[in-house]
């Protein structure tokens, strides 16, 4: 494209421009760029849009556009405006643009949107109405400062949390709200909004700004200001914005403050509506239509050709994403060839999944592909934990991207400490984890005091509570009577009652539902019961094993050893089980305890080692792999069950299924189950929408095509009557009561009782899906009581209930 040389601009912002001419682009800037970056490149002083599809080269175009304008005299580094979302690319887009221009990019004006303004308000403080050293009050301490003005109100803080009021204002903030604009509909959002009013003012009297005012403040003195409005509109000629489709209302509006439309500015988007994936942050992927309308877009680039994926890949993302109604529309391909077919899986369970998955893995990994090159992305942090157990088991070194471990992760360490006390209330590291959380007024001088006594006496912190007094000590008594409480109530359940009973009673359930974003953590507390009820089938405890140990010497506690007036827990009656491995006699609950502690510590990858990486769709977004393997594919899970019921949000599932896809560069494998253990419950599962609407030219099924709803299905049903579970229906809407199986399945069961263990042989060879290949040591009992003893090597010898851990004769 040619274009009239412009004169370049002065660093002063008012001044004149300089009739100067500059030289064409250095050689080299634009070669190697396709027809359709070099138009996006080179396109002219007008608004553009460039629809930017995954593995486009997105990043290569907007830096290049930027070295472009400059080389060409279009723009100079005083009047350019660069915004993108992460600081990580923000310094990539200055790292390549030091490499290709001789220019000192440091002052230039590239950066995220809180970061330029932050900027802004401390060039222009005293107009914003802020003190020259104003600090920036993070995460934590605007929390912190919430709390404090509850407080200052004499609220209560179990109705007023602070971290929801926090989460309030800065949702106010984001919607462009002060108090005074907000409707006050009822009496709880008028004594939020004056808890608003008063944290503002708090904010101004001590000089400080949260994250949500940098934008907001620096919008409204942009709006309220003609004067310095009509300066940086002058200023930034070039505004230049990364991905465009994570912007939320605000952020466009700021924009449109530096660069109206209408205006002589060439604003340049960059962006892609088909990866909008963040809804739940705010993000309006409805911004992109707008820009295009409003700005009366004349130039729209699209950036199809992708240098990521194979075309078997592709095909499927630009089918899968065809379905959804609100998109500008644009098509991926590729100049690498079709590549391997998408590989599609279904498995019998969640734990033959994970099997068949880490299976996978060790053959591209024996093949020469690094494990760091492949990725196990699954929809909810949840269905981490199956994986993480396989790969622990088989020790596989994994990372958890983005994220912790299952059992590394903040919720599911409370329960778990929670349990500990139930266990062993003289764990100090468990007492000193849970007594304050969830908050019960608890302050750090009461701990203080009560470790001194602790050391002075010699006895454990539990044992030493009667040693404080004072409404410290008051508090103490109440958490040891918690404690106690627990205990006595879990007299006779099974681990998974106790871990239900635990979680209702401790308030954890409580205090995550009523967090902003707290339903991952909710998942992962349903998921810790799946485990449990897991571990006790795999161990060969028996689901219905009573989890606590027998106290042989009676009491734990003398009522001397605590506050008076509590109550003491008599001994728990059960019947522990030898640990198989140990002959070490061991509860249910404790060993469950002692599994997670080694899961927890245990394949912990080190820094620069090979490491398989996990991780959910959202933290993969900008990342890519060579081999990637999709979990979960089953409705109700992906799509999620809250998207169902809504147009937007099943769209919205539909486009973070589309970023899945295209994280693949050689291989994909897409994978889902006939039952799940999810929220506590075996679900029955039916194949997501989203594989009926890949191209079948594209796939390779390594299982029957509908095997879901044949045999396998049926033996899975029959498992869980069996098991006596709790059914989900097909359709994942609402728990139904167990039902007695068809009358077909009843009749194989029946025909099944007398021969179900004669396919075993002792010394003969067997199949777990947890403990791989083993050789049957002995077999006794009969029936439902029948159990077997295994050699599995690196697992050691362990005895299994029959019943319930099912094993695959090897012949």
């Amino acid at each position: 494209m040619n274009l009239q040389p412009r004169a370049l601009h002065s660093a002063a912002d008012d001044a004149p421009p300089p009739d100067l001419f500059t030289p064409a682009a250095p050689r080299g800037l634009l070669e190697g760029l396709n027809p359709e970056q070099l138009a996006a490149v080179t396109a002219g002083q007008a608004p553009a849009l460039i629809l930017a599809g995954a593995g486009s080269g997105k990043t290569r175009v907007l830096t290049t556009r930027i070295a472009w304008l400059m080389s060409q005299g279009l723009a100079t580094p005083a009047n350019l405006m660069a915004v993108t979302f992460t600081n990580k690319a923000a310094k990539e887009m200055l790292t390549r643009l030091s490499a290709m221009l001789p220019v000192n990019v440091r002052g230039m004006w590239i950066g995220t949107f809180h970061g330029l303004c932050h900027r802004f308000l401390r060039a222009h403080w005293k107009l914003a109405g802020l003190p020259q050293g104003f600090q920036i009050l993070d995460a934590g301490d605007t929390v912190a400062a919430v709390k404090r003005v509850i407080k200052g109100m004499k609220l209560d803080e179990e109705r007023f949390v602070p971290k929801q009021v926090a989460w309030f204002i800065a949702g106010a903030k984001e919607d462009g709200l002060r108090p005074q604009d907000m409707e006050q509909r009822d009496e709880q959002t008028r004594r939020l909004v004056s808890i608003y009013q008063a944290y503002e003012d708090q904010c101004l009297r001590e000089g400080v700004v949260d994250f949500a005012e940098l934008m907001l403040r620096s919008y409204e003195l942009l709006r309220d200001n003609a004067e310095l409005r009509a300066h940086y509109q002058r200023r930034f000629q070039h505004v230049l914005v990364d991905e465009f489709q994570d912007t939320n209302r605000l952020q466009y509006a700021w924009l449109k403050m530096f660069a109206p439309p209408g205006s002589q500015q060439c604003v340049f988007a960059v962006g892609d509506d088909d990866q909008s994936i963040y809804a739940f942050r705010g993000a309006r992927v409805g911004n992109m239509a707008d820009f295009e309308r409003e700005y009366r877009v004349r130039q729209v680039v699209k950036l199809e050709q992708n240098y990521r994926s194979f075309g078997n890949i592709l095909d499927c993302a630009n089918a899968l994403i065809s379905h959804n109604k609100s998109r500008l529309g644009k098509n991926l391909r590729t100049e690498a060839g079709p590549g391997e077919p998408v590989r599609v899986n279904e498995a019998a369970s969640d734990y033959a999944e994970a099997q068949w998955l880490l299976e996978e893995a060790q053959a591209l990994h024996r093949q020469g592909l690094a494990r760091s090159q492949i990725a196990v992305l699954y929809r909810s942090n949840a269905q981490s934990r199956v994986v993480e157990s396989a790969l622990f088991n088989a020790g596989i070194p994994y990372r958890v991207y983005g994220g912790l471990r299952f059992f590394e992760r903040a919720e599911v360490k409370h329960a778990l400490a929670y349990l500990r006390l139930i266990e062993n209330a003289n764990d100090d590291t468990s007492f000193l984890r849970v007594v304050n959380f969830p908050a019960r007024g608890i302050g750090a001088r009461t701990i203080e005091q009560l470790q001194d006594a602790a050391r002075a006496s010699g006895r454990s912190l539990y044992q030493s509570v009667g040693a404080v007094g004072g409404r410290g000590g008051s508090s103490l008594g109440a958490f040891v009577a918690l404690v106690e409480g627990l205990r006595q109530a879990t007299v006779g359940l099974t681990l998974r009652e106790i871990i239900e009973h635990m979680l209702h009673a401790s308030g954890l359930q409580d205090f995550y539902r009523a967090e902003k974003e707290g339903a991952d953590r909710l998942e992962n507390l349903d998921e810790l019961i799946n485990a449990a009820e897991a571990f006790v089938t795999q161990e060969g405890f028996g689901k219905d094993a009573v989890a606590l140990p027998v106290d042989e010497s009676g009491a734990g506690y003398a009522p001397g050893d605590l506050a008076p007036g509590l109550p003491v827990a008599p001994a728990p009656a059960a019947t522990p089980v030898p640990d198989a491995e140990t002959g070490e006699i061991m509860s249910p609950l404790a060993a469950f305890l002692s599994h997670a502690s080694l899961e927890a510590g245990d394949n912990q990858a080190q820094a620069g080692q090979d490491a398989l990486q996990l991780m959910t769709v959202h933290a993969a977004k900008g990342l890519e792999f060579d081999a990637v393997f999709l979990t979960g594919l089953e409705e109700g899970l992906f799509p999620h069950e809250n998207a169902l019921s809504d147009p937007d949000g099943l769209e919205e599932e539909r486009r973070l299924m589309y970023v899945a896809i295209t994280r693949a560069r050689q291989r994909l494998y897409i994978s889902f189950c006939q039952t799940r253990m999810l929220h506590g419950q075996t679900r029955y599962n039916i194949k997501s929408r989203f594989l009926e609407e890949l191209p079948e030219p594209c796939l390779k099924w390594l299982t029957p095509r509908h095997q879901g709803f044949g045999s396998g299905f049926e033996r899975g049903y029959q498992q869980a009557w069996e098991r006596g579970s709790g059914l989900k229906s097909m359709v994942g809407a609402g728990r139904v009561e167990p039902q007695a199986p068809p009358a077909a399945l009843q009749k194989s069961a029946a025909a099944k009782t007398g021969a179900e263990f004669g396919g075993l042989r002792v010394g003969k060879g067997v199949f777990h899906t947890k403990f791989g290949e083993g050789v049957l040591l002995t077999l006794e009992g009969s029936g439902a009581d029948a159990r077997a003893q295994v050699n599995f090597g690196r697992h050691g010898i362990k005895w299994l209930a029959l019943s319930v851990a099912k094993l695959t004769p090897i012949d």
